[in-house]
């Protein structure tokens, strides 16, 4: 299989589908409706950094957007949060309380696995002070012995504030429970003990080896004029160096989950948070616009075949990220009982679909479901950012799928496939009742239940190139 570097490598090379889909979906940000949009100029410094502009005369805002093209998924074993750090570090408060205090505009900076996304938004007439701030935040990262104590023990401070919600909990451990200590079963924003563990040496190599102009894209949107914001560009990011070569580690996926179901004990509750994950599809792979369909499909059969979750915070999606994916289902239930009910039902869905098409209307209703959610999502550009494909050719691939298809890729990624279980709840009352459904084991025990059925040998998982500091 190839690298994570190597694929996004193949990724960026399409910039006229890719980029042109990111930089006119940006523009919704500032659009009114029925207004016209336009062709992005696109550029590219020597030192690899890609440009979009899309200049709107006339328009008194502006949009910076710069995408470092790596995120979480390459923490330092057991130092989870440590890109989040990295991007903590970017602006400190006095560069914030400006942007917003005094320019009245917004900055943020997000992290998720795939990336980090640096959004300055102001007055047009700000421009040049919103790209100064862009162009420190990526080439002169402060990280000095007191800038890095200062912004560790923020997010320690922050993550020890923060109670997760029983929701969080399960999301947590369910896919922990699926990928272990692979990147996407670890907590993209860490924990107090992780970032503790943090040293400056490791943000220092982090920004060596990812903030690097061939490994971003800068995307401006709003009132400027190109040719002068070009001039800028090349003065302002010309003399940020490109990165070096870099050899990739080599690592295994992990060995198939436990499928016994998880109980996490919360004790006198009644209330339940239940949780399925299987292993999904990589962003770049033909069948992902589909298992989109798919999950839509599971989630209305299930609505259907359980009533319950009608009123209750019932999902099913599909995550995409560079090299794998997840496929999630969940639910908050009101007692064990409801919980055995899902999760029986959930089971039946999944085998029913890995070998049997959905019926035409349940297709149309599933594509229809999709279409909308893929037209409200082109109005948010961090959702096109983390987009490997153009939102037309998700659409398109969604529009032409057939009853067949839907069921191949259904097949794809259920049949056979261990499925990681978790639910949050009283463990006294959730034993019984969940081992109804099947074996069942209670976080920090060392019982087993009864064994599960083996499923049929797959094929040893290929060897997958992960390239980690």
């Amino acid at each position: 299989m190839k690298s994570l570097r190597s694929q996004k490598r193949r990724l960026r090379g399409l910039p006229l589908q890719v980029l042109t889909a990111l930089i006119l979906l940006c523009a919704g940000w500032f659009a009114a409706a029925g207004q016209a949009t336009f062709e992005p100029r696109r550029e590219q410094l020597l030192n690899g950094l890609r440009i979009l502009l899309l200049s709107r005369p006339g328009d008194q805002s502006v949009l910076i957007k710069l995408r470092v093209h790596d995120g979480s998924a390459f923490d330092l074993a057991n130092k989870e949060g440590l890109m989040a750090t990295l991007a903590d570090a970017m602006f400190d408060q006095q560069a914030r309380n400006y942007v917003t205090e005094e320019l009245g505009g917004r900055l943020e900076v997000t992290t998720d696995y795939d990336a980090i996304n640096i959004t300055l938004a102001g007055k047009a007439s700000d421009f040049d002070r919103l790209l100064e701030l862009a162009r420190n935040a990526v080439m002169n990262t402060q990280l000095t012995p007191e800038a890095v104590e200062r912004v560790r023990a923020e997010r320690v401070k922050a993550l020890r504030a923060a109670t997760p919600t029983t929701a969080e909990l399960a999301d947590r451990a369910v896919a922990a429970r699926l990928y272990g200590t692979y990147p996407y079963g670890r907590i993209v924003k860490g924990t107090p003990e992780s970032v503790a563990r943090i040293e400056r040496a490791d943000l220092l190599l982090m920004r060596e080896r990812f903030l690097n102009p061939d490994n971003a894209t800068l995307v401006i949107v709003g009132g400027f004029d190109p040719a002068t914001v070009k001039r800028t560009l090349r003065e302002s990011f010309g003399g940020w160096r490109k990165s070096g070569v870099t050899v990739p580690s080599t690592f295994r996926l992990p060995d198939p989950p436990d499928e016994r179901t998880l109980v996490v004990n919360q004790p006198g509750t009644s209330n339940v948070e239940l949780r399925m994950a299987l292993r999904g599809l990589a962003r770049t792979d033909r069948d992902a616009p589909a298992a989109l369909v798919v999950a839509s499909v599971v989630r209305e059969r299930w609505l259907a075949a359980v009533p319950e979750l009608k009123d209750r915070a019932a999902f099913v999606r599909h995550d995409s990220y560079h090299v794998g994916g997840i496929f999630r289902m969940g639910a908050s239930l009101h007692s064990p009982s409801e919980a055995t009910k899902a999760l029986e039902a959930a089971r039946a869905i999944l085998r029913d679909l890995s070998t049997n098409a959905p019926t035409a209307a349940e297709l149309d209703s599933a594509k229809r479901a999709v279409a909308a959610s893929l037209n409200q999502g082109a109005q948010h550009i961090e959702a096109v950012a983390a987009s490997a494909a153009t939102a037309d050719a998700v659409a398109r691939a969604v529009g032409e799928l057939t009853s067949g298809e839907a069921q191949r890729v259904a097949a794809r990624l259920f049949l056979h496939t261990p499925v990681a279980t978790v639910a949050v709840g009283d463990a006294a009352q959730l034993r019984t009742e969940l081992a109804r459904a099947g074996a069942v084991v209670v976080s920090g025990e060392e019982e087993v239940a009864r064994p599960v059925p083996v499923p049929p040998a797959k094929p040893q998982q290929p060897v997958l190139q992960l390239k980690r500091p």
